[in-house]
């Protein structure tokens, strides 16, 4: 069953703290964010560009596996037998949308800054943002670098830009990053393109948290290893029990 369409938890103004922000609206980031709002939390949920939440790495479902009780899932069988791409998009979206305790937020997070129990995210648009804690679910967009035959350009996938300054950010602030590569699925009417990024080495991170923040994690393709669409969304759910059971200061 979806989330009923009912009032969110809070209407941020500036200076609002939430008790998560997750960065990045792909498939890490978004079943988090769906989870945590289930679990109560006031969840911010940002991405570059709205138009690209839960966007998968290929233009259809076919083949796709995601688990019976994921948000993905719940979308994929409430749009059968249709698969198509962009359908998922509008239904996950909406579903997002209406979700009680998640605010959307198109912006781009540039930096992270911990103090006194709460994250600040500076943004390259200039409003600062804060949380209790935060979740990096940022994908292949660290220093993202697409390639298609001989182009190359700043992007984690397609139309989609890379994350540099939060990638410049926190290697100033100590973190080693290593690189990473993939390469999308052959599809009709859509080029073939690799994507070479940077991720988090094993070595920064204790399960899912950071170790050098107290109050930062990661989930999804910016950590190190083998990473599937089922795998990724059990991630999100066993992320989204840690954090719901871990006490939280008060601000």
């Amino acid at each position: 069953m979806f989330t009923p369409r009912t009032a969110p938890r809070s209407q941020p103004q500036p200076g609002h703290l939430y008790d998560v922000a997750v960065l990045g609206a792909g498939l890490a980031g978004s079943e988090l964010a769906w989870r945590l709002a289930q679990g109560g939390q006031d969840v911010l949920l940002v991405s570059q560009a709205l138009d690209h939440l839960g966007n998968l790495y290929q233009p259809t479902l076919a083949g796709a596996a995601f688990p019976e009780q994921s948000l993905f899932a719940q979308v994929q069988r409430a749009m059968a037998p249709d698969t198509d791409g962009w359908t998922f998009h509008c239904r996950l979206k909406a579903e997002l949308e209406g979700t009680a305790g998640i605010h959307l937020l198109q912006s781009c997070v540039t930096g992270l800054d911990e103090d006194a129990g709460t994250v600040e995210l500076s943004t390259w648009e200039g409003p600062k943002l804060r949380a209790r804690r935060v979740v990096l679910a940022v994908g292949a967009f660290l220093k993202g670098r697409l390639l298609i035959g001989e182009t190359m350009e700043e992007a984690g996938r397609l139309s989609e830009v890379a994350y540099d300054f939060l990638a410049d950010d926190l290697a100033a602030q100590g973190v080693y990053l290593t690189y990473a590569s993939g390469e999308a699925q052959p599809a009709p009417g859509a080029p073939d393109y690799e994507v070479r990024f940077q991720v988090l080495a094993a070595s920064e991170l204790s399960g899912f948290a950071l170790r050098r923040f107290d109050q930062v994690w990661a989930l999804g393709r910016c950590t190190p290893g083998e990473h599937t669409y089922a795998s990724v969304l059990h991630d999100a759910a066993r992320l989204a029990e840690v954090l719901l059971a871990a006490p939280q200061e008060p601000a």
